[in-house]
């Protein structure tokens, strides 16, 4: 009896004492007009995403990524049953630019009725990166999904990790991101190496460009393509910034900087300062490593675009690649305004710098890659059908080896240890489990993306052509994908040659049928 006293009173005093300290406290309104209980509100404010996301959105409000998207993806990584019963439960029926794949009837290719078939086809890209310009390392890319650029110090060392043994089993290739190469990144997967404004990992002890520490990195690992960073769909035209508590001591090692400070990086690159220039570089490290290279940029005004393909058609100075990254892609951390406001989306931007491209007679020379919630498949055939021929995930990579969508990236408090220097909070995150489900993700994807290929007709994804989507407009109407986009026929897809070689490389896979005919 005396113990339940005392606990009700030592409970009766705490709460007295908040009351007292609302009371006389002058920073908060709400507390002072209602002490104690005015800290619900609080409490509510706190946990009102996790009830959003579990409770009250239905499974196509939420965003960036809807609660049937996450569920696919997570059903995806965990090779689970990602079938959806009843119906879509999209309205579709009243959602202008919701887009329509339309299947054929009868087409070259035939799709296969196993729900397994094709999981571990190979879809590679329909292009050899590289060899239009010659370039001494030019290659066939094995897969038209790869991880997109994600920096060791953004995501912790164990997700990177995570996502380079998941590459090397899929046989997809990483984007290191502009942090450098890690040795999280030592894992089996190839990459390609991105190089921001503070050329990280090939840089001096004063921050400036190091061709000889860039030529080290790429002797001594498996990168198969140089990627410069112009800019970030949800950050472009910012510089990153790593805030000091981050930058532990290897983050400090792998990037070359000091440990402890804030690590900011500028919004411009100092070896280039226009157009000309930086084709000058991008010959320069072509010649220097042998690789493709190629650029990664968010689309706004489009004089840069129309400078770059004019040169491209009158120096025989060229990009080998080029990653268009939309405006509802992800970041570590970004103002609000240039996340919701800056640069184009992916749909929009990519076909406006792919028609400058096809204009110039380009288009087939280049290869085109989209990043920017193409992880998804319908996003992902769009994108194909536009002209892209690879796509880069990056959040639903993310979510596959255990993202719940905090939205915490930028926090450092990130809950499964993906997006955290926090050693207890990554000390969750097992790297080799983690890795086989980031491989069953990719695989999926690419399954998905060959499986609606076939239902289009053709033997692979690259080879859909505009005129297989439609765009709504509503409940009766909908235009075509080249006439939303104002595309000329045969845009979209590679050169014949491309496309008679993807053919072939496709017809080892096997192909669906029917039952045996009557007589």
């Amino acid at each position: 009896m005396r113990r339940g006293l005392w606990a009700a009173g030592a409970a009766v005093a705490a709460v007295a004492a908040v009351a007292v300290r609302d009371l006389t406290q002058r920073r908060h309104a709400l507390l002072r007009n209602f002490p104690v209980i005015g800290h619900g509100r609080y409490l509510i404010e706190a946990i009102g995403p996790e009830l959003r996301q579990y409770v009250v959105a239905a499974n196509d409000e939420e965003r960036p990524f809807t609660r049937d998207q996450r569920r696919w993806v997570y059903a995806s990584a965990k090779k689970e049953n990602n079938y959806f019963g009843f119906g879509t439960d999209n309205d579709i029926e009243y959602t202008a630019g919701y887009p329509i794949i339309k299947h054929r009837t009868f087409g070259r290719a035939v799709p296969q009725s196993n729900p397994e078939a094709g999981y571990e086809a190979s879809v590679p890209c329909a292009k050899v990166l590289g060899a239009a310009r010659g370039r001494a390392k030019a290659f066939r890319p094995a897969s038209v999904v790869n991880i997109s650029g994600m920096s060791f110090g953004s995501l912790s060392g164990a997700a990177v990790e995570a996502l380079n043994r998941g590459a090397a089993l899929a046989g997809c290739l990483q984007n290191t991101g502009e942090g450098a190469l890690s040795p999280h990144h030592r894992h089996g997967g190839e990459m390609v190496f991105q190089i921001g404004t503070s050329y990280f990992g090939c840089r001096d002890e004063h921050g400036r460009f190091d061709l000889a520490k860039l030529k080290a990195v790429v002797e001594s690992n498996p990168i198969r393509a140089l990627e410069i960073k112009l800019s970030q769909g949800a950050k472009p035209s910012l510089g990153g910034l790593l805030p000091g508590a981050k930058v532990s001591a290897e983050i400090a090692e792998t990037r070359g900087i000091p440990q402890g400070v804030d690590c900011v990086s500028p919004s411009r690159h100092a070896e280039f300062s226009d157009t000309d220039s930086l084709l000058d570089w991008v010959e320069l490290l072509a010649a220097e490593t042998g690789l493709p290279v190629g650029i990664k940029s968010a689309v706004g005004d489009l004089d840069f675009w129309e400078e770059l393909t004019t040169l491209m058609a009158t120096t025989g100075r060229g990009v080998d690649f080029v990653t268009i990254d939309g405006g509802e892609g992800g970041t570590g951390a970004a103002p609000l305004i240039f996340s919701d406001s800056v640069s184009l989306p992916f749909q929009v931007g990519f076909a406006r710098v792919y028609r400058l491209f096809a204009e110039r007679d380009l288009h087939e020379k280049v290869v085109f890659i989209g990043a920017g919630k193409l992880g998804l498949p319908d996003n992902a055939i769009v994108a194909f059908a536009l002209g892209c021929d690879m796509v880069s995930v990056a959040r639903e990579a993310m979510l596959a080896i255990g993202c719940i969508q905090a939205q915490k990236c930028h926090t450092d408090t990130c809950p499964t240890g993906v997006a955290t220097q926090n050693r207890w909070l990554t000390r969750g995150l097992d790297p080799a489990l983690k890795s086989v489900r980031a491989a069953n993700y990719v695989k999926t994807l690419r399954r998905d993306l060959l499986k609606v290929a076939e239902a289009c007709g053709v033997e692979h994804p690259g080879l859909i052509e505009t005129s297989s989507v439609e765009i709504l407009d509503g409940r009766t109407t909908a235009t075509p994908l080249d006439r939303v986009h104002d595309y000329q026929p045969g845009w979209g897809l590679p050169s014949k040659a491309d496309r008679e070689a993807i053919i072939a490389l496709m017809l080892d896979e096997p192909q669906g049928g029917s039952a045996p005919p009557s007589r």
